[in-house]
């Protein structure tokens, strides 16, 4: 009886890159899940801007949280793209990728301290914060489903190709 025990080192490779490959990006994401970033981006965007239109206070406070909602958006867009960059081996400087976070974490900083010294009901406190948190979280979600599809449909044509 001749049984194999062990596997060749090109086979227990070749198992490892197939693996390697399959688990990094291999599925888009569902059509229900993009809806659904994308709803919540202009349902968070549209909500905290209605707010603002309706609020009683003076224009440049509104141009204040408004400009706020906007840098917040860019600031975690610049995240996730650097993440991603960094995880698809794209180079992303040091200073680029703290400058994201920073920004990230200043806007979220500049709203609660507008709205810690803003004479407003509380309701309306949690109603801007929460609907910014929402825009900037569906930010991330859609700026990663892009990344997801724009990848695998590169991948699919140069697997076409090769």
């Amino acid at each position: 009886m001749d049984y194999q025990t062990t596997i060749s080192n090109t086979e227990t490779a070749n198992k490892k890159e197939k693996r390697k490959e399959r688990e990094i990006y291999d599925q888009k994401p569902t059509g229900a899940f993009v809806g659904a970033s994308w709803a919540s981006l202009f349902v968070g965007t549209i909500a905290f801007c209605i707010g603002l239109w309706n609020a009683d206070m003076l224009l440049n406070e509104k141009g204040y949280y408004f400009t706020i909602l906007l840098f917040g958006l860019f600031s975690v867009i610049s995240v996730q793209k650097a993440v991603r960059d960094k995880l698809e081996g794209i180079e992303v400087t040091q200073m680029y990728y703290s400058i994201s976070w920073a920004t990230t974490i200043i806007s979220i900083l500049l709203l609660i301290i507008g709205l810690w010294n803003a004479d407003l009901e509380l309701s309306e406190k949690g109603f801007y914060g929460i609907s910014f948190l929402l825009s900037i979280y569906s930010a991330i979600a859609v700026q990663k489903n892009t990344r997801d599809i724009a990848y695998i449909e590169r991948k699919k044509q140069e697997d076409i190709k090769s």
